[in-house]
């Protein structure tokens, strides 16, 4: 699933099939490499989770062409990615070999192992066709006080956080924490949110 920043809020379109026929998975992957290339932070998810969970094992939602998992395999926490568009985890499996890739929809997710936290960077949650399946997905693979930590935009007809945590009460989650970004500003509104779920 793609992360908000390879577009401007403003254009990100209203469904996946949208985004993908507007994004080149190259240039996609580039806009990651300008970023640390300029001196940002393309990792901030990536910080978020190590901060919350040193070890793993952590299932990376939605994972598109494996930035956020292969930046977490590299500071040595166990992770497996998982994503529905063949080409994406294609993409990653290029990229990061050894690492596992699973080609699966969230809401459809059946794997053995349950994980201390599963995260859903960039827009994984609105761009869901069954949002509640997904979140309940997530939810079913996370061992006992595992995490659930989702980032996505808010905007005009997509989820807002109201919705999200009412997704999370109904599989099973405690809401934590909502931030602003990746970064753990606090949330007072905005265009964007960074939710914190836990199981009981």
């Amino acid at each position: 699933m793609p992360d908000d920043l390879a577009l401007n809020p403003g254009e990100l379109p209203d469904d996946w099939d949208a985004w993908r026929d507007r994004v080149d998975l190259e240039d996609y992957d580039r806009t990651w490499a300008a970023m640390a290339e300029a001196g940002q932070n393309p990792h901030g998810e990536a910080d978020l989770v190590q901060a919350l969970l040193a070890a793993g094992p952590v299932l990376d939602g939605g994972c598109g062409t494996g930035r956020v998992a292969i930046e977490l395999d590299r500071r040595g926490i166990g992770v497996v990615g998982a994503d529905p568009d063949p080409d994406m985890i294609a993409a990653a499996r290029a990229k990061a070999p050894r690492l596992r890739w699973e080609t699966t929809g969230l809401e459809a997710l059946d794997l053995p192992e349950r994980f201390g936290l599963v995260v859903l960077a960039g827009n994984v949650i609105p761009y869901a066709t069954d949002r509640a399946g997904v979140v309940a997905g997530c939810a079913r693979h996370l061992a006992p006080g595992g995490l659930l930590l989702a980032g996505f935009a808010l905007r005009p007809g997509w989820p807002t956080v109201a919705d999200h945590d009412g997704w999370c009460a109904a599989a099973g989650l405690t809401p934590l924490a909502h931030w602003s970004t990746w970064d753990r500003d606090p949330y007072a509104g905005g265009d964007y949110v960074v939710a914190l779920h836990r199981r009981a």
